[in-house]
């Protein structure tokens, strides 16, 4: 991978553990050191963890015995390479995220195996998936996703995950409950037959594309990419029917065989499937669901065929882990998260002139008061995304808008950012103006010592640059910044009248006198 630094790319064995809603999978890698890996073995079993938590819930003690012998013979397998359980990453997605006795599980594992999970979020599950996405394609990811919008889909046994992409640029990730096994008991409990079944998911899909119109229009999808095991079995099965072979990491299935493929697997009874494809059960109970939701996610989109990569969340955790602090990863990530954070701006009908001139202003200071903040690259980018969104709960009213901004961002999906990530930028989006942050905020006082400490430094930042574009006009450059003994200069390019933004600035340097111990005055 062209730009990686070799010195931060690790190198080595690497193994990643998953535990899903249909079974645990491994896969042991050798790291090359500069950034890329080779797969040298894989093991998987199939669990019923997902059948229990989205029938009752939490976990069964079956389940947890079963899991747990699965991972005792993984630690087997792993002591043959030399590794240890602690080295492994273990990782699990939907059914742990939503099992009221995760907690439990997760210790006794750590008690019996060794083993430390994991429990990712919606949001950084895409993200994996997403860098799994662009190894397996290479260089034809870069063509197609710069070349045309572009969604990638993966239906899992608990959930369906959603990307969508504009020309390259993240627009928005969503993770919908539309899931195999969630459909397969909703099939159950209702004896439904299989035409109950297509229009049950009909509805449910199309409620989810109409959401997704308001990000992008999906007439204008012309890649159309799937992830997941069902996927991967209707590329293998219709390659021996004349479909495109898989080559180099990847297959492409044309449009009208995969549909009509799809649908007749829904039409027919798991037992049915066993037989006909050698499936095991489990397997089979979800297959023709899954297919389904492809199917008519497809359907609404614009793409000519169905582009299915051999790849996981446990090929993107491995992508990750090999890139290390590489720079090109870094940039990927800044550039995902701005686009996201641009395009939620967007759904709420923001100044996106003014957010953006705010953003640049508020970097300007931050580079600049590097040493008075002493804050880093992750921060920066919290920051531009908090400057980006910060009037976004103008959308629902003026008055009080950055409490509705917190809102907002609290509660919505901005690509590449964790749950505390996110939590940041919507603090510091709210403390923007007004009042600063209180014990009695929720969201500030969820965060760690030194994040709430950030959320002062920033928003006390984003509180000057935003005073600094009062009337919205972007009028205001700034031309340099001059630290004095008890004052923050900063100086404006060109010849200009500067009162408003000096009342404005009076009015809100209160957050950045308190927290660097300077008056910022505007010269």
């Amino acid at each position: 991978m062209s730009g990686v630094d070799r010195r931060l790319a690790p190198s080595g064995l690497e193994a990643v553990v998953e535990i899903g809603s249909t079974g645990l999978r491994l896969l042991v890698a050798e790291l090359d050191g500069a950034g890329g890996f080779r797969i040298v073995d894989r093991a998987g079993k199939p669990a019923r963890l997902g059948r229990d938590v989205f029938t009752r819930g939490s976990l069964s003690r079956a389940s947890m015995v079963e899991a747990i012998a699965i991972l005792r013979g993984f630690r087997e397998l792993l002591g043959g390479y030399g590794l240890k359980p602690e080295d492994a990453r273990v990782i699990a997605t939907s059914a742990l995220r939503e099992a009221t006795n995760r907690e439990t599980f997760v210790d006794r594992v750590a008690l019996r195996t060794g083993f430390s999970i994991q429990v990712v979020e919606d949001i950084e599950e895409n993200h994996l998936m997403y860098l799994a996405v662009q190894r397996a394609l290479g260089d034809e990811w870069k063509v197609r996703s710069r070349g045309s919008n572009a969604l990638i889909i993966e239906v899992g046994g608990g959930s369906t995950e959603l990307m969508l992409l504009r020309r390259g640029k993240m627009a928005a990730a969503h993770s919908i409950r539309i899931g195999t096994i969630r459909v397969d008991e909703q099939v159950r409990a209702t004896t439904g037959s299989a035409a109950w079944l297509g229009r049950f998911l009909e509805d449910h899909v199309r409620t989810t594309c109409d959401m997704l119109e308001a990000d992008m229009a999906l007439d204008s999808v012309r890649t159309f990419v799937a992830i997941g095991g069902d996927a991967r079995f209707a590329a293998r099965t219709l390659a021996a029917l004349g479909a495109d072979a898989e080559e180099e990491g990847y297959a492409v299935i044309d449009r009208v065989t995969f549909s009509a493929f799809a649908e007749e697997l829904a039409s027919l009874r798991p037992e049915e499937l066993v037989n006909r494809f050698r499936l095991p059960f489990d397997e089979a109970e979800g297959i023709g669901p899954g297919l389904l939701v492809l199917k008519l996610f497809l359907d609404r989109t614009a793409a000519d065929e169905l582009v299915v990569p051999s790849a996981s969340i446990r090929e993107g955790l491995l992508v990750r882990v090999a890139l290390g602090n590489a720079a090109d990863s870094d940039d990927e990530i800044r550039r995902q998260v701005l686009a996201s954070s641009a395009s939620l701006g967007r759904r709420f009908r923001y100044d996106e002139e003014h957010a953006l001139h705010v953003a640049d202003l508020a970097l300007r200071l931050f580079d600049e008061l590097k040493e008075e903040h002493g804050l880093g690259g992750r921060e920066r980018l919290l920051l531009e995304a908090a400057a980006i969104l910060h009037d976004v709960g103008s959308f629902i009213r003026s008055s009080g808008h950055h409490r509705h901004s917190e809102y907002i961002i609290q509660n919505s999906e901005i690509f590449g950012l964790q749950r505390d990530d996110a939590a940041i930028v919507a603090s510091c989006a709210r403390y923007h103006r007004k009042q600063g942050p209180s014990s009695a905020h929720a969201t500030f006082m969820g965060l760690s010592r030194e994040d709430r400490m950030a959320v002062l430094k920033l928003s006390a930042l984003l509180r000057v640059a935003d005073a600094l574009d009062r009337g919205h006009t972007q009028r205001v450059r700034i031309a340099s910044v001059e630290l004095r003994e008890d004052s923050c200069v900063i100086r404006a390019e060109g010849a200009l009248e500067l009162g408003l933004e000096r009342l404005s600035l009076e009015e809100k340097g209160d957050l950045f006198e308190d927290v660097f111990g300077l008056r910022a005055v505007l010269a």
